[in-house]
C-alpha cells in the first residue's frame, strides 16, 4: 500500500468514509484516524499500530454538542467544556445508543472523548461528519509523532494517507480526566493539572496499566530503541537530552511549554544518534505545570520492556 501525503481535508474525509485510515495533525501529536463506528476501520487501527486491543481509543469530535450524542454528560460538564477545543480528554459513561464500535472502548462502558483545536483537524471533522477514533499515529509503544514525517517513518505502507498540518504546537498528548464516578486524573498532558484543580479542586491520580480505562496508561510507552536514563548526566558515548543544560536541549531557557513541544522530536533525534544499543541520558525536568506530562512520558520511555 502506498501512503499518500495530503493537504486536502475533503479528500482525507472521503478515504475515511470508505473505511480507510488517515493520520491527522493535532495540537498535541499526530493521530491515526478511522471511523469510530466501523469495526473494520478500528480493527485496522490496532493492526497498523500493533496496539493491544485491551487499550481503548480516544474519539475526536467537533464540539461539546457532538459529545452528548456518544456519552452521558456529568453534572458540571460546562466547567470542563471551557478547555475545549484543546488538549483535554474526558472519560465519560458511554451512551447505550452511541453506535460506536466496541473496539473503540475496548468493551468498557465508558468512552474517551476530545474536541481538538488544530484547524486542519477541525476542518477534517466537519468534512467527515462523524466520530473519529484517533490514537497517536506511531507503532504502539514507540515515540509519538509531532510531524507528518514522523508518521511516515513509522506507518508508511500501513495506512492510506497522512494529512499535513505542520509541527504539533503542544507536543505531548492530551490530559485525560476520568469522570465515571469521582474525577480522577488518568494521564497528565497538555492541560496542566493545576488548571483542572482550579476548577474541580484537588485531583487524585488513577489508572491501571494492566487494565487501562484510557490511552497512555501502559507502563512502557513512548519508547526509543535504546535505554533511557532519567535525571542523569550523560556519560561517555551516551546521548544527552538537556533542559536548559545543553546537548539536545528541550528548552535552552528552561521553558516547560517549549520543552513539551520539543519532547518527542528530541527523543527521536536522540534515538537516531544513540542507535539500537545506545543510552539516552535525560536531565531533570521540574515536576509542575507541563513538566508533570513531560516526566510521565519520560518515565514510560525509560520503563523496562
Amino acid at each position: 500500500m502506498e501512503t499518500r501525503l495530503l493537504t486536502d481535508t475533503a479528500e482525507a474525509a472521503l478515504i475515511l468514509r470508505g473505511g480507510g485510515l488517515v493520520a491527522f495533525p493535532s495540537e498535541t501529536v499526530y493521530g491515526l484516524g478511522g471511523d469510530a463506528r466501523s469495526d473494520t476501520a478500528v480493527a485496522r487501527i490496532y493492526e497498523a499500530k500493533g496496539r493491544p486491543q485491551f487499550n481503548p481509543l480516544i474519539v475526536h469530535l467537533p464540539d461539546a454538542e457532538a459529545v452528548a450524542r456518544y456519552a452521558v454528560l456529568p453534572e458540571g460538564f460546562g466547567r470542563l467544556a471551557q478547555f475545549w477545543p484543546g488538549p483535554l480528554t474526558l472519560v465519560l459513561p458511554l451512551r447505550e445508543d452511541a453506535g460506536l464500535s466496541p473496539l473503540v472502548t475496548a468493551g468498557l462502558d465508558s468512552v474517551a472523548v476530545r474536541v481538538p483545536a488544530h484547524p486542519v483537524t477541525r476542518a477534517l471533522l466537519r468534512d467527515f461528519g462523524g466520530p473519529l477514533a484517533g490514537p497517536s499515529a506511531n507503532p504502539s509503544g514507540r515515540i509519538s509523532p509531532t510531524r507528518a514525517a514522523h508518521v511516515l517513518d513509522g506507518l508508511s505502507g500501513r495506512i492510506e494517507a497522512v494529512l499535513e498540518g505542520g509541527a504539533s504546537a503542544v507536543g505531548v498528548e492530551s490530559t485525560i480526566l476520568g469522570l465515571v464516578g469521582a474525577p480522577v486524573l488518568l494521564r497528565p498532558g497538555g492541560v496542566p493539572r493545576e488548571a483542572l484543580e482550579a476548577v474541580l479542586g484537588p485531583l487524585a491520580m488513577g489508572g491501571d496499566a494492566s487494565a487501562p480505562s484510557a490511552p497512555g496508561q501502559l507502563l512502557s510507552h513512548y519508547a526509543p530503541r535504546g535505554r533511557v536514563r532519567l535525571n542523569a548526566v550523560a556519560g561517555p558515548g551516551e546521548v544527552a537530552i538537556g533542559f536548559g543544560t545543553g546537548g539536545l536541549d528541550l528548552s535552552p531557557s528552561g521553558d516547560l511549554v517549549e520543552a513539551a513541544a520539543n519532547l518527542f522530536h528530541m527523543l527521536r533525534e536522540a534515538d537516531r544518534l544513540a542507535g539500537e544499543d545506545g543510552v539516552i541520558a535525560v536531565a531533570p525536568v521540574p515536576e509542575h505545570g507541563l513538566g508533570l506530562a513531560i516526566n510521565d512520558r519520560l518515565r514510560r520511555a525509560a520503563a523496562p520492556r
